[in-house]
């Protein structure tokens, strides 16, 4: 399907990933995107993110047949309370946001009371890197984007959310905000306390500095999320603070066994630890692969 004008709530990495690929796949008529700064304006347009790029979130929601909200999660209702004069009736206003429990209570009243209609999404892509400069047509490829219908979700809005993630490339999967969020605890935000906790730890001044010079490819791989935004993933623990807590919990747990194998020196424990994890990376790193190549 074509819309006639999608704004963009933040033109970042995901926001200019969006933006770039509506412009490619020829999905809009109008690709507006509303920043914070002047010079974000000249930046997006010179990077071809978005077809007009404004300061002023009326006119940039004005008229908007979807509305996606492309922020920081503590930022979004504010912004929603602020457009919702500008919002048109039937309106559509999704987000991309990592926690999706708060965001639907929150923000599907207020849009409806407008006379449009929230759906909530998550795109699982994105990067350490951050801005619209980082930003890729192809960044939902093969990607899985979550949509999280609430109890109170229109349905021709829900079917025009998921085939407007399938039109840039993503691979659709309904669930409720519930499933999401405990699903996301374990699968995402719990990697990115643990990469976050090892940098602060291993790269600690309290060490020698021969530390870093031996930190290599594994300590890099490993903490490669922790250059991620650190407002983005502070709103992202505060809004999913209970599922990460029992996330946190577990592996904790797990880690304590490991300790006591250890200083046990249980060479078959041990064994069994490394071969079960090597085990089921491998079996999820293949079939994840032959996802993405269908």
């Amino acid at each position: 399907m074509r819309w006639k004008k999608v704004t963009l709530v933040g033109v970042g990495l995901l926001g200019g990933s969006l933006g770039l690929a509506l412009r490619r796949r020829g999905l809009a008529d109008c690709v507006m995107g509303y920043v914070r700064r002047p010079s974000s304006v000249a930046e997006c347009l010179r990077l071809k993110a978005v077809h007009i790029a404004s300061l002023e979130l009326d006119s940039a929601v004005a008229d908007a047949d979807l509305v996606v909200l492309c922020t920081p999660i503590s930022q979004m209702r504010p912004l929603v309370e602020r457009m919702l004069k500008a919002l048109k009736p039937g309106a559509i206003v999704t987000d991309i946001g990592s926690a999706k429990q708060s965001v639907v209570r929150e923000l599907e009243p207020l849009v409806a009371r407008a006379g449009g209609h929230f759906i909530g999404s998550h795109p699982m892509a994105g990067s350490e890197k951050t801005g619209v400069a980082a930003a890729r047509s192809d960044l939902f490829s093969a990607a899985v984007c979550v949509v999280t219908p609430g109890a109170n979700s229109n349905k021709g809005a829900l079917r025009k959310v998921e085939q407007f993630w399938k039109s840039v490339g993503a691979r659709v999967l309904r669930l409720s905000p519930e499933a999401h969020d405990d699903l996301v605890s374990r699968s995402s935000h719990l990697p990115h306390v643990v990469a976050a906790q090892l940098a602060n730890l291993v790269l600690s001044p309290e060490h020698p500095k021969a530390q870093a010079l031996l930190c290599a490819n594994g300590f890099k791989d490993t903490t490669r999320i922790a250059s991620g935004s650190p407002e983005m993933w502070r709103d992202i623990a505060v809004a999913n603070r209970k599922n990460i807590g029992r996330a946190l919990a577990s592996f904790i747990k797990e880690l304590n066994y490991f300790r006591r194998v250890l200083n046990s020196s249980d060479e078959k424990a041990l064994t069994r630890f490394f071969e079960l994890a090597k085990q089921r990376r491998d079996q999820w790193s293949q079939r994840a692969g032959s996802c993405s190549a269908e």
